[in-house]
């Protein structure tokens, strides 16, 4: 059965700050290929779903994260986006407004994208709404480890990312939540975003690796590649890896990443 409409322009997406879909109508091209779904992240986020049968996933991008086994409706408001996406089922819609009727979903899952919609906790109780349970996955913004990058580098995306995510009392307290599951960051985490590479500082010389997370691409050039270039300097001195000796040595770290369930 394949479902596609166009319900709405507003809210949505997967791993930034902007709600508008213009932003990943711009820089979503190419997305699934640095974005690819971590089985480890895949399995928790499945497991947080308990038995559900039917699932809505809010903000779904190219479909990261999506359970293979369940019946899943992908919603965003991106086309590009959705024309990346594999399935089926897919609604061009913004979260604060799901076309769907009261109950229509046994879960909601929400992953990396709370913070896009421009009324959060009119979203979050749009996902209760229609579903009787939720799982969403987010950015703690006061969690206090921070990527070195952020902190060494680029002051103004760690500065842009805090005020932008929603603070995780906003999204447990609309949600109710009864449970918060954190998700260390391991050392060869697949999915390119925010953290991704905190053991792999190379990557983020790679132009492909940010521009698939809108927290760098939303960036101008002038802030990233003056930053970039102080950072290929102390990769190529050592500096670097002296300053992060013991990062080296660790297999993940808890850099404020969060499961929140919800319902029954």
């Amino acid at each position: 059965m394949k479902i596609e409409s166009d319900a709405s322009s507003a809210g949505g997406g997967h791993d930034g700050h902007d709600g508008h879909p213009a932003k990943y109508d711009r820089i979503g091209v190419g997305y699934r290929e640095i974005r690819r779904p971590d089985p480890r992240l895949a399995s928790l986020i499945a497991g947080g779903l308990g038995d559900a049968r039917t699932v809505v996933n809010v903000g779904a991008g190219a479909g990261s994260y999506e359970p293979q086994d369940r019946e899943v409706t992908a919603v965003d408001p991106s086309r590009v986006m959705l024309d990346q996406h594999p399935g089926t089922r897919k609604v061009k819609a913004g979260a604060e407004q799901l076309p769907f009727p009261d109950g229509a979903f046994d879960a909601a899952m929400a992953v990396m994208t709370v913070h896009h919609w421009p009324d959060a906790a009119r979203g979050l109780a749009e996902l209760r709404r229609v579903s009787r349970r939720q799982a969403v996955f987010t950015w703690d913004p006061e969690h206090s480890t921070e990527l070195w990058l952020f902190e060494e580098y680029l002051p103004e995306a760690g500065a842009r990312d805090r005020s932008a995510f929603t603070p995780l009392s906003v999204v447990t307290g609309a949600l109710d939540a009864h449970t918060v599951l954190p998700f260390p960051v391991p050392h060869d985490f697949t999915d390119g975003f925010r953290a991704a590479f905190w053991r792999r500082p190379e990557s983020y010389l790679d132009p492909v690796v940010r521009a698939a997370s809108s927290t760098l691409a939303s960036l101008p050039a002038s802030v990233v590649e003056p930053a970039i270039a102080r950072l290929r300097a102390d990769l190529r001195s050592g500096a670097w890896q002296r300053r992060h000796a013991d990062l080296l040595e660790r297999e993940s770290v808890d850099y404020g990443y969060r499961l929140v369930l919800a319902g029954s």
